[in-house]
């Protein structure tokens, strides 16, 4: 076993979530955690199938307000991770207000009847989006966006391929999985979708491309050319669980390749829009357009589960194919949810809040890697940044095990967030966050790195 790899696992696969069997969990579980909380954890991992990266738990929740959780005995953490369903803030009254008058109202659409609330939600969603980015499908989570986007590509195309980023993530479902690229979820599943193209992503620390777009796009059009039958291209705009940013020319130039090979071009922003970047949609950044948006997570204000996709007026023309067909399809509860988040960012003026607090992090963030050389790289947009630790800056050998320290000390002092790929700290608080809460969670990071270093391993 790998002293700096305790789960000794390939170093490569690591994905997501914190590693769950470090020494700093059992010294969490010992130390931490008070009588009845263990009871309940016990209880927890007893009927609960075990499943990697959602299990064992951590803690038990008993509230959620703003930008914070409260477990069950009082103890407040500043959620920095959120599932990133909190762009909006836990529990926003106004939301709530509006959901327990749904619930006094309609709160259930039986298929192939339709109300008002959904109406409103979908004419909303079409009204923030540029040019004929029109038509909308609802559906409960994530995963099924990705789903009602790959059929729809195929009807659209005719072709059924699809070229998707290596270490990317588009959920957990079956067809999800089998287009995504982080490898530890296609783990002993067995066959999956077929027609799947991965390709190495534009990442700028670290990578086979060195940081190099222009090759990462020559890979691109190379496989889109050689194939000959691609019929999407699905992306995270901006990716999410270990926060890389790609650059405006790398997007207009992929949005090309896309119209060149007529592949149609899928954007997956369940967990970054809203807001997340500064934007309510992260493409903005780019001065592009999809041809399909897949949304979710943050759409359902963090109460109910809501996404959706919306595309192009154009590709309104198979309705004779279930492209989505879900049972709560249109629901009044979710489209409530989904309609008064999009009101709450507009009257609460929360995008240019994000873009000051960006100005904030930005030079908090760029401090903390001039003070601690553990820091290899940072790099963020509006509230979503990624904090990546490393042995060595010349080797950039990830620092696994510190990582894990570093987040179990936060949270000890009440600071949430997850580890993604091992080593990276990602940070993504609610978007209602105050200066002062941004201040403290960034003092409290501060502090966690200069215990853990100075702590021989």
């Amino acid at each position: 076993m790998h002293p700096n790899n305790p789960d000794n696992i390939n170093v490569n696969k690591r994905t997501e979530g914190d590693i769950n069997s470090t020494p700093a969990r059992n010294h969490w579980l010992k130390n931490e955690v008070d009588d009845a909380t263990k009871e309940l954890l016990t209880k927890d991992a007893r009927y609960f199938l075990h499943q990697a990266l959602s299990t064992p738990c951590l803690d038990v929740l008993k509230n959620c307000s703003g930008p914070h959780i409260e477990n069950i005995s009082g103890k407040k953490y500043l959620d920095f991770h959120g599932n990133n369903v909190h762009q909006i803030g836990f529990s926003h009254p106004k939301l709530t207000q509006r959901l327990t008058e749904q619930l006094n109202s309609l709160t259930f659409s039986t298929r192939r009847y339709t109300n008002e609330i959904a109406i409103n939600f979908a004419e909303k969603l079409a009204s923030l989006l540029p040019s004929d980015l029109n038509r909308v499908l609802l559906t409960p989570n994530g995963s099924s966006s990705i789903g009602i986007a790959l059929k729809l590509a195929r009807a659209v195309t005719g072709r059924h391929k699809v070229v998707s980023f290596w270490d990317s993530f588009h959920g957990a479902s079956l067809d999800a999985i089998s287009v995504g690229g982080e490898s530890v979820f296609r783990e002993h599943m067995g066959p999956l979708m077929p027609g799947v193209e991965r390709i190495p992503p534009p990442v700028s620390y670290r990578g086979i491309f060195e940081g190099d777009e222009s090759k990462c796009l020559q890979h691109l059009e190379y496989v889109f050319a050689k194939e000959g039958d691609i019929g999407a291209f699905l992306a995270e705009t901006v990716r999410n669980t270990d926060v890389q940013i790609p650059s405006k020319e790398f997007w207009k130039e992929a949005r090309n390749l896309c119209d060149k090979y007529r592949v149609v071009l899928i954007l997956d922003e369940i967990p970054i829009a809203l807001g997340r970047t500064g934007k309510l949609f992260a493409f903005e950044h780019y001065g592009i357009e999809p041809d399909i948006l897949c949304l979710g997570k943050g759409l359902g204000g963090g109460v109910i589960p809501q996404a959706a996709i919306v595309t192009r007026d154009e590709y309104n023309r198979f309705g004779a194919i279930s492209l989505g067909h879900y049972t709560h399809e249109k629901s009044p509860m979710g489209a409530m949810a989904g309609l008064t988040t999009l009101e709450i960012l507009e009257e609460e003026k929360i995008l240019e809040k994000v873009r000051e607090d960006e100005v904030f992090m930005c030079k908090a963030m760029s401090k903390l890697q001039n003070e601690h050389h553990c820091i290899g790289d940072v790099r963020g947009l509006g509230l979503l940044w990624g904090i990546e630790l490393v042995k060595d800056r010349k080797t950039k050998e990830k620092a696994i095990l510190e990582a894990e320290r570093v987040m179990y000390e936060c949270l000890k002092n009440g600071l949430s967030f997850k580890v993604s790929a091992g080593n990276v700290l990602q940070l993504a608080p609610a978007l209602t966050i105050s200066k002062t809460e941004l201040e403290k969670a960034v003092q409290i990071l501060n502090d966690a790195i200069l215990k853990v270093n100075s702590i021989a391993p």
